[in-house]
C-alpha cells in the first residue's frame, strides 16, 4: 500500500505521481537482477537526469528543480522504496553538489553545476578515509599548492560511485592546522593520476558502487578549489546535514517497501484455516512496522520544513537520520519474520532489504554520532522556540 502523501503543491503531487510511475515501470524490473550481480545502473542515473529528478533541490537557473527540501526528499522515499541502491545514490550525486553550490563561485557554479543538476555528470563524496571515518578532521590526503594548480595525494575510503563518477567532490589537508586545515576540491574522474580499487564486497547495496579512491600527483587547477583554505571542512559538514535527510528518506522508503511486502504476503499467505494477517500476533507485528515507517517520514519531514523556512535543522536531521534508520532495520527484520522462512530466501526481496538498511545505520554519520551530536544540541538548550513562518511554496 503506497504511502499517503500530503504534498505543499498541486505541481509537487503530480511530480510525486510521476516519480511512482517511473519507479513502478523503469526501476523494478531491473532491481533484482542488478543487485544480485552487482551491476551499477549508470544507464538509470542518466534517465533520472534527463526527467530532472537529479538537481531537484537546486535552484532553476542553474538547471535545477528549484524544490522545497519537503517534497525532495519525498521523491527519494519513492525512489528507495523500489530500489533502495539508486535512492542512495540520487542522495550521494545530490550531496557531491552541495560545495559548489553553496561555497562556488558564480563562474564556477555557472561553468560546472547544470551538467551535474542535469545528471551528464554524475557526482562522488571523498572525506572519510580508512583511519578517519567518524573523525574527518584526521584526514591525512594532502593537496599542496604548486603555482596555479594544487597536487593531490592520499587515498579516500568508502567512496559512493567510485570509480564510477564523472566528479568528485574531495577534502584534503592544505595545512596541518587541525580541523581548520583542511580544503574542499571539485575533481574531475579522469585527470591523471586518480584510480579507484576494485568495488568493495558489501552485505548490501550492491548495486551500488563503493571504492577506495586513490590520489597519486593528482594535479588539480585552483580555480577548482571551493571556498577559501581552510573552509573544506565546513562545507563538508554543512552539506552533511541535508545528506543526513537524504539517508533518512531512503531509509524511510525503504522500510515502506518492505512493510509492503509483507502485507502483501500476509493477506495470501494461509495458516490454520485463515490468512495470517487475521492472526492477532502477526496484526501487531504489522501494526508495529506501520507505527515506525510513520515516525521515521514525520520526523524526516519536520526536520525539511525546518531546512525550508530558513531555520536551524541539525538537530532535527540527526533525530530523523537516527530513527529512521534504527526504523528500518527493525521493520525489515520484522518483515522477513513475517515470511518466515520465505523470507529468508533470495525469490523474495525481504531478505534484501534487511541487509541494505544495516549500513543506512552506520554512513552519513553513524547513529552513535548521531546521539552525540544531539547530545551536544541539548547542552546548549531546548529546541524549545515558537516561530511563525508561511507554509506555501
Amino acid at each position: 500500500m503506497p504511502a499517503r502523501r500530503v504534498l505543499p503543491t498541486e505541481e509537487s503531487a503530480d511530480l510525486l505521481r510521476l516519480v511512482r510511475q517511473i519507479a513502478t515501470e523503469e526501476l523494478l524490473p531491473l532491481v533484482a537482477t542488478a543487485e544480485a550481480e552487482e551491476d551499477f545502473p549508470r544507464e538509470v542515473f542518466r534517465m533520472l537526469g534527463r526527467t530532472g529528478l537529479l538537481g531537484l533541490p537546486y535552484p532553476e537557473e542553474y538547471g535545477g528543480g528549484g524544490l522545497a527540501y519537503e517534497t525532495y526528499l519525498q521523491v527519494l522515499e519513492e525512489i528507495a522504496a523500489v530500489w533502495s541502491s539508486v535512492g542512495v545514490g540520487v542522495s550521494v550525486h545530490a550531496l557531491s553538489c552541495f560545495g559548489l553550490a553553496t561555497a562556488g563561485t558564480e563562474e564556477q557554479r555557472r561553468a560546472w553545476l547544470p551538467d551535474m543538476l542535469a545528471g551528464d555528470l554524475l557526482g562522488a563524496y571523498c572525506l572519510s578515509e580508512a583511519h578517519a571515518g567518524s573523525d574527518p578532521a584526521a584526514m591525512r590526503t594532502t593537496a599542496k599548492r604548486d603555482g596555479d594548480d594544487y597536487v593531490l595525494d592520499g587515498a579516500k575510503a568508502w567512496t559512493t560511485h567510485g570509480g564510477q563518477a564523472d566528479f568528485y567532490k574531495v577534502m584534503a589537508r592544505t595545512s596541518d592546522d587541525g580541523a581548520r586545515g583542511i580544503s574542499c576540491f571539485l575533481v574531475p574522474a579522469d585527470v591523471a593520476g586518480l584510480t579507484s580499487d576494485p568495488p568493495e564486497k558489501k552485505m548490501g547495496l550492491t548495486g551500488s558502487h563503493t571504492t577506495t579512491m586513490r590520489f597519486d600527483g593528482v594535479r588539480v587547477p585552483a580555480q577548482r578549489r571551493l571556498g577559501e583554505e581552510g573552509q573544506g571542512l565546513k562545507i563538508a559538514l554543512a552539506g552533511l546535514d541535508s545528506g543526513r535527510l537524504g539517508i533518512a528518506a531512503v531509509a524511510t522508503g525503504l522500510a515502506q517497501g518492505a512493510l509492503d511486502h509483507a502485507l502483501a504476503y500476509a493477506r495470501e499467505r494461509m495458516a490454520f484455516g485463515q490468512r495470517i494477517l487475521d492472526h492477532q500476533g502477526l496484526a501487531f507485528v504489522l501494526a508495529d512496522m506501520e507505527a515506525a515507517v510513520h515516525q521515521a517520514r514525520e520526523t524526516t519531514l519536520h526536520a525539511a520544513r525546518l531546512k525550508d523556512a530558513g531555520l536551524p535543522f541539525g538537530r532535527e536531521a540527526s533525530i530523523a537520520k537516527l530513527t529512521a534508520t534504527d526504523n528500518a532495520m527493525k521493520v525489515t527484520t520484522d518483515a522477513v519474520q513475517v515470511l518466515g522462512g520465505a523470507g529468508y530466501t533470495r525469490d523474495f526481496p525481504v531478505e534484501r532489504y534487511m541487509r541494505e538498511a544495516k549500513v543506512m545505520q552506520i554512513f552519513e554519520g553513524t547513529n552513535q554520532i548521531q546521539r552525540m551530536v544531539i547530545g551536544r544540541h541539548l547542552d546548549k538548550g531546548p529546541a524549545g522556540d515558537i516561530t511563525h513562518h508561511s507554509t506555501s511554496h
